[in-house]
């Protein structure tokens, strides 16, 4: 059984930062591309950031960059979301995605999501 398993969300004040992880079970990775989105209450999901499986290639949204990184480690088929000078509004349910398609393809249609893990930043 395919599984990816968010870690890392918790309680963080604004200017902090928090590192994610994705782990994956059930296949190898290797290939896919990642990505990871977040929900907030009352708002629809929102794409945050995708590494390809080739050239490790990297995305992220506007809201975002400069201070999320992403990265992927194949060896252990884990995937992280490295968050740094959090403010209020990146409190979301953030979710962990695995495409088959090796270059990262823009929307929410993905063979893989994780459960989610809660991020709260307090001001």
């Amino acid at each position: 059984q395919v599984q990816l398993v968010e870690l890392g969300g918790g309680l963080v004040q604004a200017g902090g930062s928090l590192r994610l992880s994705c782990a994956a079970s059930g296949r190898t990775f290797i290939g896919y591309s990642m990505g990871w989105f977040r929900q907030a209450p009352g708002k629809e999901r929102e794409f945050v950031a995708a590494i390809s499986a080739v050239g490790g290639r990297t995305s992220y949204a506007d809201s975002v960059k400069g201070r999320f990184t992403i990265s992927r480690d194949n060896a252990k088929n884990t995937m992280s979301l490295q968050m740094n000078s959090l403010i209020p509004e990146d409190t979301a349910v953030y979710y962990c995605a695995a495409d088959r398609r090796p270059l990262w393809t823009p929307g929410d249609v993905h063979d893989y999501w994780g459960q989610g893990t809660q991020v709260t930043v307090s001001s």
